[in-house]
């Protein structure tokens, strides 16, 4: 294991453990006051973690009782001491208060992180699926 990969798999556990316990607070500590996330929902960009706390608290809230298990598959790292770039395939399957399953996607997602406060904290997040030619909608399975 690299000297970069030990804090971005910190990083991964972090984001998993926080979305499964919609722990805004958590979650929102991965990131950089100045993020910008493109996601892949709605919106063409989050500028700030306001702006992204706001869309992030909507998400869990949205949730009700069930609970969003985050997977990352294929997880590619680079960088040095003050930052890294990550991507990865993530996956995000919900299930029910009783742990049965009930939908899931996956995605693509990239990071750029830079430390803040000796701390990798994430500046920018891409997440994005291809579309299919024929169709135009969105493919969110590998």
């Amino acid at each position: 294991m690299s000297d970069i990969d030990k804090p971005v798999a910190q990083i991964l556990d972090a984001y998993t453990s926080a979305v499964h316990a919609k722990d805004v607070a958590a979650f929102m500590r991965l990131y950089d006051p100045g993020v910008r996330v493109f996601d892949l929902w709605g919106i063409w960009s989050y500028e700030g973690s306001a702006a992204w706390q706001s869309a992030v608290e909507g998400w869990f809230s949205s949730l009700g009782t069930e609970r969003v298990k985050v997977s990352f598959d294929e997880v590619q790292t680079s960088g040095g001491r003050d930052w890294a770039a990550v991507s990865a395939f993530v996956g995000y399957a919900a299930v029910s208060a009783r742990g049965e399953p009930l939908r899931a996607m996956q995605n693509r997602i990239s990071w750029v992180l830079k430390t803040s406060g000796h701390v990798l904290r994430i500046v920018h997040e891409h997440s994005s699926a291809p579309v299919g030619f024929e169709d135009m909608k969105a493919i969110f399975r590998r």
